[in-house]
Parts: structure tokens; C-alpha cells; sequence
């Protein structure tokens, strides 16, 4: 299976980028990681509204762009559907036995997704109602999708 996070913005932070870099190293046994980073959109501290749709439009094309039409697109989003670690698992899970090869989960920029990106999502889930930094925001789903693997191979690291 191949995996792939699209995510706004550049990752700065060594402390996240080891992070990932562990957890993606562990999935390499179960599936192909690849983190693709889209550039954010520039713009001033105040916006108008037509201005965030501005903002988030241009982030949504260069979404957009990285993902293929046979994907199955997760959109993380405050109003998504909470899930489990174990329901995640089993969605995984199903997902390959249905012959889904390819998934691909979204981080919006700080904005949030554009109606297109969300429109494409075949889910839309959520991680509760905190609000996290999105950088912070790409390890947590790492690890999240790595712990999905270790729950249906039944390890021990999930408890």
C-alpha cells in the first residue's frame, strides 16, 4: 500500500522531522510513506473573507495537484468524523482488502481546506476539537496511521 500525507507549508522543526522520519521508517515495513509538502500562501495577519478564500483556493489547487483519481483522500477537518485508533485501523484495513492502493491524507494550512479539496475527500475525520499546529499535526498522523498498522498485525504497541 502506499501512503501519502499532503500537508501546507514547509516543516521546520528537527524535533518533528525526527518524529516523522521514526515513524516513517517503522511503516516502511507494512507500506510506502511519502510526506509531500505544498507551499503556503502568503498573506497578511488581517483578512477579509474574500481574501481566506483567496488564500485557501491557491493552497487547494496545489493540493489538488498532487493527488491522483484512483486515491482514497482522508481530509483532516474540525467538522470531520471522529474516529478511534482502532476504527482508523479497520478503515485501513478494509480499504486493502477492497484493493485500495493508494491513500492520502490531507493537512490543510492554517485556514483550513478550500470546498474543492474537501469536495474530493472521500472522508472527512478529525482528531477532536484541540486545536493543534498543523506541524505538530503531521507527526501525531504518522504515528496514528503507523499505530493502524501495528493494531491489525495485533502487536503489542497499541494498549
Amino acid at each position: 500500500m502506499n501512503i501519502k500525507i499532503i500537508a501546507v507549508g514547509k516543516l521546520k522543526e528537527k524535533f518533528l522531522k525526527d518524529g516523522i522520519a521514526e515513524y516513517q521508517k517503522r511503516l516502511s515495513k507494512f507500506a510506502k510513506f511519502e510526506l509531500i509538502e505544498v507551499p503556503d500562501e502568503k498573506a497578511p495577519e488581517q483578512l477579509s473573507e474574500n481574501q481566506m478564500a483567496q488564500v485557501m483556493e491557491k493552497e487547494g489547487e496545489r493540493i489538488l495537484s498532487r493527488i491522483k483519481p484512483k486515491e482514497y483522500v482522508f481530509v483532516l477537518a474540525i467538522k470531520g468524523q471522529e474516529r478511534s485508533s482502532e476504527e482508523l485501523a479497520a478503515e485501513i484495513d478494509h480499504l486493502a482488502t477492497k484493493g485500495v492502493a493508494d491513500i492520502t491524507f490531507i493537512i490543510g494550512g492554517s485556514l483550513g481546506t478550500a470546498p474543492e479539496v474537501n469536495s474530493r475527500a472521500n472522508a472527512l475525520i478529525s482528531f477532536g476539537r484541540f486545536t493543534l499546529p498543523h506541524q505538530l499535526m503531521r507527526l501525531v498522523l504518522t504515528e496514528q496511521i503507523y499505530r493502524a498498522y501495528m493494531i491489525n498485525i495485533g502487536s503489542p504497541y497499541h494498549k
